[in-house]
């Protein structure tokens, strides 16, 4: 359970961090949106959920789809041991 609960305060400080330095701060309708969006779209990227879903898609599902394809390669992994350590010390 102690693994658990460091898991997920992992996984949602990233998503909130990354969220934070992705978001953006464009005022719709003054001027030109990034990449020439809709203002709607605009929005959207000010909120910095883009950040979120793709930190999601990378940080969380694909290490899941690595370990069950790979999984004594996975539990190998140097890089694996320094996180479960970040986990279990949350």
């Amino acid at each position: 359970p102690g693994f658990m609960i460091g898991r997920q305060l992992c996984v949602v400080s990233c998503f909130f961090i990354i969220a934070r330095v992705t978001s953006l701060n464009v005022e719709p309708g003054f001027g030109n949106n990034i990449f020439g969006v809709s203002d709607a779209a605009q929005t959207f990227f000010n909120m910095g959920f883009l950040g979120a879903v793709i930190t999601t898609i990378l940080g969380s599902i694909t290490w899941q789809l690595v370990a069950s394809a790979f999984p004594l390669a996975f539990l190998s992994n140097p890089l694996v041991y320094v996180f479960l350590r970040i986990c279990l010390f949350l």
